[in-house]
C-alpha cells in the first residue's frame, strides 16, 4: 500500500514508522529539509514542498496513492490537502488530524475527509476506557457525524457472558469488528462464545449506539433498575 503523509512532526513521523514497520510505501511531504536527517526514518521516500499546492502533490504523484494522511499542527492545511486530495486526484481514502477540537465539524467528505482524527478526543476516549469497564466507549468518529468505532470491556457480571456473538440480536447498522482477549485480537465469528473481559470493539451509526448501549446493559435500559428506598 503506498501512503503519502503530509507533515513529518511527531504525529507524522510516527504513523510513518508504523506503517513502515509493516512494509507499506511511505512518502512524507514537508517543507523543511532538515526533518529528514533528524527523522531516523529508513525507508521513508521524501519531498520537500508545500503539500497545499497542486505542484507539489503531483510531484508526489497523489493519484497513485492508496492513502493520504494530513498531519499536519495546522488544521486549514490538512483541510486543504484533504481536498485536493480527493476532488484532484481521487485518492480512495483521505485520513485528517483535527489540532483544534473547535473545528472537529469541518472534518468530514465535504473537505474530502474520510477519517478525522481528533486526538484530544481520542486521549480522552482511551482514558475512559482505562477506567470505563463495563461502558460503551467511542474511540474515534469515522466520516464525522455518520459512523463511530465504539469499545466495550466485559464485566465480570454481564448477562452476555456465555452467549455466542450469534446468539445476541445486535442493532442495525452495528458489526462486531475484533475481540481483544488476554491481549490477543481476535477476528470475531458467530459462534464466539463471550467472556468477561473480552474487549469488543464494534463499528456502527452513531444513532445506533444507544441501542447497541442497551444491548450490552441492558440493565440500564429497563424502567425502574435504580434500587428501591424504603
Amino acid at each position: 500500500m503506498k501512503v503519502v503523509i503530509a507533515g513529518a512532526g511527531s504525529v507524522g513521523s510516527s504513523i510513518a514508522k508504523e506503517l513502515l514497520s509493516h512494509h507499506h510505501e511511505v512518502l512524507l511531504i514537508d517543507e523543511k529539509p532538515e526533518v529528514v536527517g533528524r527523522s531516523g526514518l529508513l525507508g521513508a521516500h521524501w519531498l520537500i514542498g508545500d503539500a497545499c499546492e497542486l505542484t507539489t502533490l503531483k510531484d508526489a504523484r497523489l493519484e497513485e496513492a492508496d492513502v493520504m494522511v494530513s498531519a499536519t499542527g495546522d488544521d486549514k492545511v490538512n483541510l486543504v490537502v484533504s481536498l485536493l486530495a480527493k476532488s484532484e486526484f481521487g485518492v480512495a481514502r483521505t485520513v485528517g488530524r483535527v489540532n483544534n477540537p473547535k473545528n472537529d465539524w469541518m472534518f468530514d467528505d465535504s473537505w474530502g475527509v474520510d477519517v478525522a482524527v481528533n486526538t484530544p478526543r481520542l486521549m480522552t476516549a482511551l482514558v475512559e476506557e482505562a477506567v470505563e469497564v463495563g461502558d460503551l466507549v467511542r474511540l474515534l468518529t469515522l466520516q464525522t457525524g455518520v459512523a463511530s468505532m465504539v469499545e466495550f470491556t466485559v464485566p465480570s457480571d454481564s448477562p452476555l457472558t456465555g452467549k455466542t456473538l450469534g446468539s445476541i440480536d445486535w442493532p442495525l447498522d452495528t458489526t462486531v469488528t475484533a475481540i481483544l482477549r488476554d491481549d490477543a485480537p481476535i477476528t470475531p465469528s458467530r459462534d464466539d462464545v463471550i467472556e468477561p473481559g473480552d474487549e469488543l470493539f464494534f463499528i456502527c451509526t452513531i444513532a445506533a449506539e444507544d441501542q447497541l448501549r442497551a444491548v450490552l446493559l441492558p440493565e440500564r435500559s429497563r424502567p425502574g433498575s435504580e434500587p428501591e428506598t424504603s
